[in-house]
């Protein structure tokens, strides 16, 4: 793609944008057709006022909000890299950063928005969850719009705009985009949220927590299961590492099995993070050593600070597959471990980590296989 496949072209203006993580030779673009669709809409139809509040969710790389950013939005994301991207991206087009407010998943929101613009998420319970905690802040003349690509907006989308919004409408098929409109109906009783919700984890007294936009969030998955089983008792380990921790299972079990170690839980979702957190505490109380980081992978933390880092890395970035992320990780992994420390992943046996982590590691051997996963233990 050439580099003009990058500038976002709108009623708004030209912007150059980018995606994160950084890649060479980027193909995929940080914005998509429906992010055009509804800026145009914006622009043409909605022509908010100057003093408009506007509230943003769920924007990948901050393509809506530097397009806006003159309206100074807020900008509501799970994603830290979301808020990172956009942070980048309003800086590469010499835009002022004070001009977006970035609000996390789970924080407070004050007052009421004219303009409340949904990129459609993944999951449906995120949805869910967000169209619950904002519903306080709309009012009956609220514009609310939904826009994604017509594959990621099923019937069970519009349903649940209107069953916690009000009546929907949707636009005609642009570019393989659409637009759902819903109309706040102020009579509507909004239900207590259901998130988080909670199991038992199995074989355990333990009581986990997950919030809406958690892998697994209603049971636990096969492949963590198997990482379970194998996780290691080491008396020499004093810092492990949960990356892309989740829910928190794998560093609590870990922390079970190495009473004498901190472990420090790793996500870029604040959902993710928060609900690790409040497991953890359950399970051992505020006074075991733990650490809590919502960042971009390992980017942050200092080089030679663990003995063990647990990954079961994700294989997608929301509806792009790929290995780009777990290969960061691997590569972030081998700065952050100290002299004879490992990494242990988990993956799908067809995923070939054991590739790029023969390449970056001395070491490598095979700790458990079965039909479907493979966990590999690589060291320097």
């Amino acid at each position: 793609m050439t580099d003009s496949g990058h500038v976002l072209k709108t009623r708004q203006g030209e912007f150059t944008l980018n995606r994160l993580p950084k890649r060479p030779r980027e193909l995929l673009r940080a914005f998509d057709a429906a992010d055009e669709y509804l800026l145009d809409y914006i622009a043409d139809v909605v022509q908010p006022a100057a003093d408009a509040r506007i509230l943003i969710v769920n924007d990948s790389f901050g393509a809506l909000a530097v397009a806006l950013s003159a309206f100074q939005p807020c900008a509501m994301s799970d994603s830290y890299l979301s808020q990172q991207a956009t942070r980048l991206n309003l800086a590469v087009n010499a835009l002022p950063g004070h001009r977006v407010n970035l609000i996390s998943s789970l924080a407070s929101l004050d007052g009421v928005f004219d303009l409340l613009l949904i990129k459609a998420p993944k999951t449906l319970a995120l949805l869910e969850d967000e169209l619950i905690r904002l519903r306080p802040h709309l009012t009956a003349s609220t514009q609310v719009v939904v826009a994604g690509m017509v594959k990621t907006l099923p019937a069970s989308t519009w349903k649940l705009l209107e069953r916690l919004i009000g009546p929907t409408t949707t636009s005609l098929a642009k570019k393989k985009a659409r637009l759902i409109f819903a109309a706040p109906d102020p009579e509507l009783l909004v239900p207590v949220n259901p998130y988080p919700v909670y199991y038992r984890l199995e074989n355990t007294g333990y009581l986990i927590a997950n919030h809406a936009n958690v892998f697994s969030r209603d049971s636990l998955d096969i492949g963590t299961r198997f990482f379970l089983q194998h996780l290691p008792d080491r008396p020499d380990v004093r810092d492990i590492i949960d990356l892309g921790c989740g829910n928190g299972l794998v560093g609590l079990i870990a922390a079970e099995r190495n009473p004498a170690a901190t472990v420090h839980f790793v996500d870029e979702s604040f959902m993710a993070v928060a609900s690790a957190k409040e497991n953890f505490h359950r399970a051992f109380g505020r006074e075991r050593d733990s650490v809590f980081h919502v960042g971009d992978g390992l980017m942050d933390i200092r080089p030679a600070s663990a003995d063990l880092i647990l990954c079961n890395p994700p294989f997608h970035q929301q509806n792009t597959i790929g290995d780009h992320i777990a290969v960061a990780m691997f590569k972030e992994s081998r700065r952050v471990l100290r002299n004879g420390g490992e990494l242990w992943v988990i993956g799908n046996r067809h995923l070939d980590y054991h590739i790029p982590l023969k390449r970056l590691f001395g070491k490598l051997s095979a700790v458990a296989t079965n039909s479907k996963f493979v966990i590999l233990k690589a060291s320097v």
